[in-house]
């Protein structure tokens, strides 16, 4: 375990790293966000859809995934807190969090669904920034 100093300097920069990620994701720059996954990663993000594999293959499925919302003036924020992180000894770190999904449209109310649990793992890039091997999320009503 890191020391308190070293920790919290970690729990930050996690925290800066979903703050990007998402709003990359919440502004449509899929490209950016499958940046944000190793090369070889694995993203399942919908319930019975295989995972997406590949920074390239998370971006196509995400384009995918996106269609729906073509002919749909909404607006979809990510919301991720109690991030738990547990560092690895291979120097990984597993980070659990719970994500809330707001969809607003023009002149509606902001509708909260899906609540989900994110389940990730975060490695250092060559550069030493963060990045996802994987994301697993599950979603709370299908408990």
């Amino acid at each position: 375990m890191p020391t308190s100093t070293s920790f919290a300097e970690l729990y930050t920069e996690v925290q800066q790293f979903y703050a990007r990620q998402m709003r990359q994701l919440d502004e449509r720059k899929l490209e950016a966000y499958a940046e944000t996954f190793t090369e070889d990663a694995e993203f399942g993000h919908t319930p019975g859809r295989e995972p997406a594999r590949t920074r390239a293959g998370i971006a196509a499925d995400l384009h995918e995934f996106h269609k729906r919302f073509e002919n749909d003036p909404v607006q979809r924020r990510h919301w991720f807190n109690m991030i738990d992180l547990e560092p690895q000894d291979d120097g990984s770190i597993r980070s659990t969090c719970y994500a809330l999904v707001i969809t607003t449209r023009p002149g509606g109310k902001p509708d909260i669904a899906p609540s989900c649990v994110v389940r990730d793992v975060i490695v250092r890039g060559e550069d030493g920034g963060l990045l996802l091997r994987s994301r697993t999320v599950e979603h709370d009503q299908l408990f």
